[in-house]
This record gives C-alpha cells, sequence and structure tokens, in this order.
C-alpha cells in the first residue's frame, strides 16, 4: 500500500511527530510545512491525505486551505477546541474533522476547582502577605467553598466532570448548554449567571458563543472561572466580582497594560488547565487511535462537523 500523506501542523519536530505515529510504521508519510506560515501551509496541502492540526492555534484551516488540499480525506484536531479549522468548509468538502473529546475533562475540572478553591480562600493574596512581612489573619475574610451555588457554562465532559468535583465539595450545581435539556440541573443562562456564587465556563468556542458571558450579569461578590477560550467572556466589567480566575484570553498572552493583569483579585494563568501529562498521554493514544483508525478504513471517533466517519482515500 502507498503510505498516507500525513501533514502534521503541532509545534513540534519532525522527530518527535515521527515517533508519536511510529506505530503505524511505514503505512504513513509524515512531513510538516517548511516553516511555521501560512504560506508554508498553503504550499504543503495539495499532497496532504490527512491534517493533524495545531493545538495552538497559530496554523489554521481555513476555507482556502481547505480549496489547496484536493486529496484531503481527514483532519484530526489534536486538542478539544476547534476553533483553528473551518468545518463548514470541510463539512462541504466532505472531509470529516474530529477532535480528541474528552481527553482533558479531568485537568481542567481540576484546574477549574483549584481555580475556585484558591479565590475563596483567597490563597494568593494570603501568600503575597505572608511573603511581605504581613500576617492578615483578622482581615483576608475568606470563604468556604462547600454550599456555595456553582453554575457551569457548558456541558460536555469537561462540564460534567465539573460538576462531579464541585458536587463532592457539597456545592449546589447547576449548568446551561446550548441545547435545553428536562433537568433539574439545567437553568437559563440569564437565571445561571444571575444566582451563581461561583460561575465556571468550560464552553467551546463558535459564532454562536463568542461574546457568550458578561460578567456585569454575574452578582456582587460572585466568583468567575473561565477556562474556555478566549473571546467567551468578557474581560472587563469584573470590579464587582469577588474574584476572577481565567486560563485563557482573547490574546495570548494579554499584553502589557491589559486590565486583568491590573486587576488584584485575579488569578492569572497561561492556557495550561488542560496540560498534564496524563492529558497529553490520553491525547496521543486518541490522535494515533483515530489516524490508525483511518489509515485501516475503520470509522474514526469524535467527528465534529457532520461527515461520515469512515474515511475513503482520494
Amino acid at each position: 500500500m502507498t503510505p498516507w500523506n500525513i501533514l502534521a501542523l503541532p509545534p513540534l519536530p519532525l522527530e518527535v511527530l515521527r515517533a508519536i505515529l511510529a506505530p503505524l510504521g511505514d503505512r504513513v508519510a509524515v512531513s510538516v510545512p517548511r516553516s511555521r506560515d501560512r504560506a508554508a501551509v498553503l504550499d504543503a496541502l495539495p499532497e496532504a491525505e490527512i491534517v493533524i492540526g495545531d493545538w495552538s492555534g497559530e496554523l489554521t484551516l481555513d476555507a482556502e486551505a481547505v480549496k489547496a488540499a484536493p486529496r484531503l480525506a481527514f483532519v484530526q484536531q489534536p486538542s478539544v477546541g476547534v476553533d483553528g479549522l473551518d468545518l463548514d468548509a470541510l463539512a462541504a468538502a466532505g472531509v470529516p474533522a474530529a477532535n480528541t473529546a474528552g481527553v482533558n475533562a479531568v485537568s481542567v475540572a481540576e484546574w477549574c476547582l483549584a481555580a475556585a478553591l484558591a479565590l475563596s480562600r483567597k490563597l494568593v493574596q494570603a501568600d503575597a502577605a505572608v511573603r511581605a512581612g504581613e500576617w492578615p489573619q483578622q482581615t483576608l475574610g475568606p470563604r468556604e467553598l462547600s454550599g456555595a451555588k456553582v453554575g457551569i457554562v457548558g456541558y460536555g465532559a469537561i462540564g460534567q466532570e465539573c460538576a462531579r468535583l464541585f458536587g463532592a465539595l457539597g456545592c449546589q450545581v447547576t449548568y446551561w448548554t446550548r441545547t435545553p435539556r428536562e433537568d433539574p440541573a439545567y437553568v437559563p443562562l440569564e437565571t445561571l449567571l444571575a444566582t451563581s456564587d461561583v460561575v465556571v465556563v468550560v464552553i467551546a468556542l463558535s459564532e454562536r458563543t463568542r461574546g457568550l458571558v458578561d460578567p456585569r450579569a454575574m452578582k456582587p461578590g460572585a466568583l468567575l472561572v473561565n477556562a474556555a477560550r478566549g473571546g467567551i467572556v468578557a474581560e472587563t466589567g469584573l470590579d464587582h466580582l469577588g474574584g476572577v480566575a481565567f486560563d485563557v484570553f482573547e490574546t495570548e498572552p494579554p499584553p502589557a497594560g491589559h486590565p486583568l493583569r491590573e486587576l488584584p483579585h485575579a488569578l492569572l494563568s497561561p492556557h495550561v488547565a488542560g496540560v498534564t501529562a496524563q492529558s497529553a498521554a490520553r491525547l496521543v493514544e486518541a490522535v494515533v487511535a483515530n489516524v490508525t483508525a483511518a489509515v485501516e478504513g475503520r470509522p474514526v471517533s469524535h467527528v465534529v462537523n457532520g461527515v461520515a466517519p469512515t474515511i475513503a482515500r482520494r
């Protein structure tokens, strides 16, 4: 069998990418663009039959890129988010696009819980005060998370794991997702924002969710935890809140003078909520399994653009 041409876009050396896909042996030929820029990607796409996307968002596949890839049969995104792919253009071309749903659910949910605990117990402020020689034992005003009303925006694998973890601490958990459900825990978004003591945002970015969460709709003193994507949660209108934790930003990294960098009750993280050794291992396993299925003519998993999951070589 002629090897399948795989174009790999993640920001990793070619030898590492080949090592990851080594289980496929000589059934695949793995290459990368000559440089990490759009022109190089467009030049490499005409021969690509499978594309492994770029989790960093630096290299994207838009409609022009899809048009430049007449042999493309499958796109595997090595992340949960697929905002770097033009799903409509891929669907129109009959190209299935899959993500790695669920691989980082535990890691992101644990980060959300840790961030909520850090905000509620004011761990960052306490640490800074003690390091500065202060002893604000009676003035910090920490509070317990147990018993708090926690509203989760997004109820995929990550949202469900968040519900499990927060529920285990005795929190009153509700959620909102784009598809209404007959579930007592499901509430309208406006209600969730207005009544929750803690709002956790873990929904995927799309045109429907861009600008979805306005912190000004939250009650004074509430906590906001954002582990979704930049652009879903407004990065202003936060002064009335009791604390905010952002792992994602509209511009990454946030530039000097960005309001969040100046906000004293903000906990900021460099988009690492889903980055653990365990989640990386699950991601690699999911990517290799799906690419293997594609090469062997078996249905792939987690197709996100509505195309049939059996890959046909062109």
